[in-house]
C-alpha cells in the first residue's frame, strides 16, 4: 500500500522501514551477493546496481552494507523529493568492504516501458521493494524481457501476496467482518495505479512466472510482518495499516461507508489496547539468469 503526495508517502515509508528491514530474506540477500562477487571482474570495478521505486533509499540503504563494493546505485522514483531524501541516505552509508557508493539518481516515470532499457544498461542487478502490486502484468513482462537481454539478477523484495489477518496470543484470529474487508481492499487493489490494471498480490505468482519463462532460477521466501499485540509497531504501522484499509474498501464499496467505519474503529482500539496484532503476506525473490550458478 502506498500513498499519494510526497509527505505523506515519505512519513509512510518512514513508518514502515523497520518491519521492512525485520521481515525480508536475509537468506536472499546473501545469495544475490554471492551471484555479485561471482560477476565482478576485478576488485576495483563497480558493480551497478538499480533501485526501481527507490523511495527514502530504504532498500538500497538495506543492501548497501551487504552486498560486495564498490558499489554504483542507480536510484530511480518518479517523486522528486524523494529523490532528495534518498540520495544523501544513501551516500552516508558504506558497503561490505567499508566503501562509501557512487549514486546516481533518476527521475523518472515508470509507466513507460521505455524507460527501462536505458536504467538497465551496464547493471548486474536490479532490486525494488513494495512495487510491483502497482504493476500490471505487461509492465512486468517488459522488465523481464529488458532483463533477459541483458542477463541482469532481479532482487524483489516485500510484494504482497494478497494474505493479512490480526493476530492475537492465540495466533491468527477468524472474523467475518475483517474477511469481508479485505475482499474489498483486494479489490481496489486491482485497480490500475498508474502502471496498468495493478497485479496486486498476484504480483509475485506473476514475477516468478515471467522470469521462468525466461529460464530464469526462481528463489522465493516468504517476508511477512509480524506486528505483535501491544507492540510499538501494532500501535504505529499497525493503525496506519488499518486505516488504509479502511479507506480503499471505502473507495471500493462507498455505499458501505458506515459499515467499514464500524469495522476500523473496532480495530484501531483492539489494536489500541493490546488485544490483537497485524501480520501481512509479503514474498522475496532472487532472480538469477540461466548459466549464471553462483
Amino acid at each position: 500500500m502506498n500513498a499519494p503526495g510526497s509527505r505523506f508517502a515519505s512519513d509512510w515509508l518512514a513508518l514502515r522501514e523497520a518491519a521492512d528491514h525485520a521481515a525480508r530474506s536475509a537468506a536472499l540477500t546473501k545469495r544475490a551477493g554471492a551471484w555479485l562477487a561471482s560477476r565482478q571482474v576485478a576488485e576495483s570495478a563497480p558493480l551497478t546496481l538499480v533501485d526501481l521505486g527507490c523511495g527514502r533509499a530504504s532498500n538500497s540503504g538495506y543492501l548497501l552494507p551487504r552486498l560486495p563494493g564498490p558499489q554504483r546505485w542507480r536510484l530511480v522514483d518518479h517523486d522528486a523529493e524523494l529523490l532528495e531524501v534518498a540520495r544523501p541516505r544513501l551516500a552516508s552509508g558504506e558497503d561490505s568492504e567499508g566503501k562509501r557508493p557512487d549514486i546516481e539518481s533518476h527521475h523518472i516515470d515508470l509507466a513507460d516501458p521505455g524507460a527501462l532499457p536505458s536504467l538497465l544498461d551496464g547493471a548486474e542487478l536490479v532490486c525494488a521493494s513494495a512495487l510491483f502490486d502497482l504493476c500490471s502484468l505487461a509492465w512486468i513482462d517488459a522488465l523481464a524481457d529488458a532483463c533477459a537481454a541483458r542477463q541482469l539478477a532481479a532482487l524483489f523484495t516485500l510484494s504482497v501476496d494478497g494474505h493479512w489477518q490480526f493476530i492475537d496470543v492465540n495466533g491468527a484470529r477468524q472474523d467475518a467482518e475483517d474477511e469481508w474487508v479485505r475482499g474489498r481492499f483486494i479489490a481496489h487493489q486491482c485497480r490500475d495505479k498508474g502502471l496498468g490494471a495493478a497485479l496486486g498480490g498476484a504480483a509475485p505468482d506473476a514475477l516468478a512466472s515471467t522470469f521462468g519463462a525466461h529460464h530464469y532460477r526462481v528463489e522465493r521466501a516468504a517476508s511477512p510482518w509480524w506486528l505483535a499485540p501491544g507492540s510499538d509497531a501494532a500501535l504505529t504501522l499497525g493503525q496506519a495499516l488499518v486505516a488504509g484499509w479502511a479507506e480503499a474498501a471505502t473507495e471500493q464499496c462507498p455505499a458501505q461507508a458506515a459499515r467499514v467505519e464500524a469495522w476500523q474503529l473496532a480495530r484501531q482500539r483492539d489494536l489500541a489496547n493490546g488485544r490483537c496484532g497485524v501480520w501481512v503476506g509479503h514474498v522475496d525473490l532472487l532472480l538469477t539468469p540461466p548459466g549464471s550458478e553462483a
